[in-house]
C-alpha cells in the first residue's frame, strides 16, 4: 500500500470511527440547531478558470480527473469532517484521541482544498514570468535562473510521488522561499504561497508515468505569472 493510500485510509477510518462514536440520539439532542460557522462544512468547488484543452503538454484528460476526482474529492471529505466535528462536540463522552483524528483529518483536507484551489488558478499563461516577483526572486535568488533552478530541484526531492514544492512569502522573515512540504498538512509558519507545484503521481502520472521531470517542465510552460505577481504584491502590501 502506497503511503497516499495509508493516509486516505487512515482518515476513512477516523471518519468512521467517529461517526460510530457519536451516539445518533445525542447528535439530534445536543447539536445546536444551526452550525457553528467552524463546522458550517459548505465549501463549494471552484470551476477551472481555463481552458483545459489548451495547456503545453498537459492532457485535458489529466487536468479533468485531477480536478474533479482529487479536488473535488477534498471538497467534499472537508465539509463531512466538519460535520462530524459538529456532532462530535456534542458527545461529552467522545475519547480525545479520535477527536484529535477528526482534527488532524480538517487539516489535512483543509490543506488540499486550498493548495488545489491555488494550484488551478496559476493555469493559463505562457510561464513567462514578468512583473515585481521576477524582481524580487532574482534578487531573492542571485537571478530568475538560480530561483527556478531551486524550485526545480525542490520539486524533483517529491518526485517519488508525494508532495507539494511552494514558492511564499515567508511574513515572519519577509523573504521568498521554495519550501519542501511533504503532504497538505506542511507549509512554512507564516508562509504565504504564492506558486504551488502538486508532486503527487495524480497530478502527472496519467500523462508522463514516472516521468516526473517532464511533468514539472509542462507546468513551467503553463504558468500565469500574473497571478503569481498579484499574489506577491498583496502578501507584502504594507
Amino acid at each position: 500500500m502506497t503511503d497516499i493510500s495509508r493516509r486516505n485510509a487512515l482518515g476513512g477510518l477516523a471518519l468512521g470511527m467517529a461517526a460510530a462514536a457519536v451516539p445518533m440520539e445525542a447528535s439530534a439532542q445536543s447539536a445546536p440547531s444551526v452550525t457553528v460557522p467552524a463546522f458550517a462544512g459548505g465549501h463549494q468547488p471552484k470551476p477551472l478558470g481555463f481552458d483545459a484543452t489548451k495547456l503545453t503538454g498537459l492532457s485535458e484528460k489529466l487536468i479533468r480527473s485531477h480536478w474533479e476526482n482529487n479536488y473535488q474529492g477534498s471538497v467534499k471529505a472537508l465539509n463531512m469532517v466538519e460535520g462530524r466535528l459538529s456532532a462530535a462536540m456534542a458527545d461529552k463522552d467522545l475519547p480525545p484521541v479520535i477527536y484529535g483524528d477528526l482534527k488532524r483529518e480538517e487539516l489535512h483536507r483543509t490543506g488540499s482544498v486550498i493548495l488545489h484551489e491555488l494550484y488551478f488558478e496559476q493555469f493559463g499563461g505562457n510561464g513567462v514570468a514578468s512583473g515585481a516577483i521576477r524582481e524580487a526572486l532574482a534578487k531573492s535568488h542571485g537571478s530568475f535562473e538560480g530561483w527556478e533552478a531551486e524550485f526545480r530541484r525542490t520539486a524533483m526531492a517529491l518526485a517519488g510521488g508525494s508532495g507539494w514544492c511552494i514558492l511564499a512569502w515567508n511574513q515572519y522573515t519577509k523573504s521568498l522561499h521554495n519550501y519542501w512540504a511533504w503532504d497538505h498538512t506542511n507549509g512554512p509558519v507564516t508562509g504565504t504561497p504564492l506558486l504551488v507545484l502538486d508532486m503527487y503521481e495524480h497530478a502527472f502520472a496519467i500523462d508522463y508515468g514516472a516521468a516526473a521531470a517532464k511533468y514539472v517542465d509542462a507546468f513551467m510552460h503553463n504558468i500565469d505569472w500574473a497571478v503569481v505577481d498579484a499574489r506577491y504584491r498583496a502578501a507584502t502590501k504594507g
